[in-house]
């Protein structure tokens, strides 16, 4: 009777997409309202150590919960992921490729922050195998990016789309924020507008929320009342709609064709690896 639960186990599990997250938690500043495993880099990161460290971690999942099945897509996230060389990426990358096997046709995800785009950092990390760039923009108003603690401008936001776009990305993600401190619906509306302009194949667009042990919560900014964020997510998600952007979870809109395949997977239920500090599978 086990042999027969064991067999069919495997049966089902080999149908079951199965991804791989990957957590880097170094940052430079850490964000007033961020909640999530993250550190600000006070020294040097030691990336070779840690991506050894990870590497480790890797080997020792797949002894025990692939049943062989193969990657369905990779998230690398943070923390700052783009705070890492591309040679670490690189190394990285390829010790996945070479213990488990990447095809040809795996999405890899890596989050950047624009306050740390570099033309010749995003052409290597293209090339290490990343293709797909999720940049944390959050708003394109530098007010509202002050209040939020970036270390980035709305044009060094531009700056850094055209700059992944150069180095031959053309699947990028941009992170949005709405409900911001002091937050009109018209100036909600005109971010997500400028983010529209830029093209992307993906946008997360997603409410500030006040989460415990974040500065935020320990001092409140003034957020826009439940009217004005109602509005605001009606006229947003229409406007969405409008320019081809199909909302198909809570906070993502892609275009047709577009979706983050690594998102579906969570979505659907699938199953998925995590390595790092912050990570779990």
């Amino acid at each position: 009777m086990d042999a027969i639960i064991r067999f069919n186990q495997s049966i089902m599990t080999s149908q079951i997409p199965l991804s791989l997250y990957i957590h880097l938690p170094w940052c430079i500043r850490k964000c007033p309202y961020c909640d999530f495993n993250s550190h600000q880099a006070d020294t040097i990161i030691p990336e070779l150590a840690y991506i050894d460290c990870l590497i480790k971690d890797l080997q020792s999942d797949l002894k025990n919960y692939t049943n062989q099945r193969p990657l369905h897509s990779i998230f690398i996230g943070g923390g700052t992921p783009s705070l890492f060389s591309a040679n670490a990426i690189a190394k990285l990358l390829n010790a996945v490729d070479r213990d488990w096997g990447i095809a040809s046709n795996t999405e890899i995800t890596m989050e950047a922050n624009p306050g740390t785009a570099e033309q010749q950092r995003f052409i290597d990390y293209y090339y290490a195998g990343v293709n797909r760039l999720s940049l944390g923009v959050q708003s394109f108003s530098n007010d509202k990016l002050q209040a939020l603690g970036r270390i980035h401008s709305g044009d060094e936001a531009k700056t850094a789309i055209q700059m992944a776009r150069n180095a031959g990305f053309s699947n990028i993600n941009l992170d949005l924020m709405c409900g911001l401190p002091g937050q009109s619906v018209a100036q909600g509306l005109a971010d997500l507008q400028q983010a529209i302009a830029q093209q992307p194949t993906h946008i997360s667009w997603y409410q500030l929320t006040i989460e415990p042990n974040t500065i935020f919560y320990k001092k409140p900014p003034p957020l826009p009342n439940d009217n004005v964020i109602f509005s605001l997510q009606q006229q947003g998600e229409h406007l969405l709609a409008k320019n081809h952007y199909q909302q198909y979870e809570i906070s993502a809109y892609a275009r047709p064709g577009q979706q983050c395949q690594h998102n579906l997977n969570y979505w659907q239920f699938g199953d998925y690896l995590g390595i790092g500090a912050g990570a779990h599978g």
